[in-house]
């Protein structure tokens, strides 16, 4: 059986997760956090979560756990079949996790951990979201997912990585990214009614409070 090495608040972790539980793939959970020791660097080289354990080894890296799942278990594909579709949605990713998941993330320490950041960092960060915000209501389709009619892996990037940085944005520079887009708040409320998003949500939000201090008390 797979076995699925990361942790509930993890959003990339949570991808793999959703991505397993659509296809309907047994697998196990290994609650662990990203680490530097000798035996997590061994099976993930950066010591990054999530981690997927197969009978040949391990597979690190979203995307690459993705592409192999979707792979190894053509039900249920969140890749469309032709070429060209294809593409767009592997673009998409691509253009969520460097315009939208990357900036946010420079400013997740301020936002969710109490830090404080070089304002020169978050001045980049905004000019980014914009621009990355900008970009995502040019090429999706919200059709009523990010690539058409189907859910494919876009949707996993924009649910786990477009929800922080709508946090960040609030947060930090009082901005609603949603405001002038519709569509994509009406696909998060549309991705919000999935069971298995629900199951994902509520293993979160039971695993943050001590996350969130358990970063915090590092901090000190």
């Amino acid at each position: 059986m797979l076995r699925l090495h990361g942790f509930a608040v993890s959003n990339y972790y949570n991808m793999v997760k959703l991505a397993l539980l659509e296809k309907g793939v047994p697998f196990e959970s290994v609650i662990v956090h990203g680490s530097q020791s000798p035996e997590f660097l061994a099976i993930s080289p950066r010591g990054k979560v999530p981690v997927l354990q197969t009978e040949q080894g391990y597979i690190n890296e979203t995307s690459a756990i993705l592409e192999y799942l979707e792979e190894l278990v053509p039900a249920h594909p969140l890749l469309p079949a032709e070429p060209f579709a294809r593409a767009q949605v592997r673009a998409l990713v691509k253009e969520i996790e460097l315009y939208i998941e990357l900036p946010a993330r420079a400013c997740y320490p301020q936002a969710f951990f109490g830090f404080t950041l070089d304002p020169a960092i978050t001045a980049k960060a905004k000019d980014e979201l914009l621009a990355g915000f900008a970009a995502l209501k040019r090429h999706g389709r919200f059709a009523p997912y990010v690539a058409g009619e189907q859910f494919t892996l876009a949707d996993l990037y924009f649910l786990y990585s477009v929800d922080l940085a709508c946090i960040v944005g609030k947060k930090l520079f009082d901005l609603d990214l949603l405001a002038d887009f519709p569509a994509a708040r009406a696909l998060f409320e549309r991705l919000a009614q999935n069971p298995h998003v629900q199951q994902i949500a509520a293993d979160k939000d039971a695993e943050m409070a001590a996350f969130i201090a358990q970063v915090r008390a590092g901090k000190k």
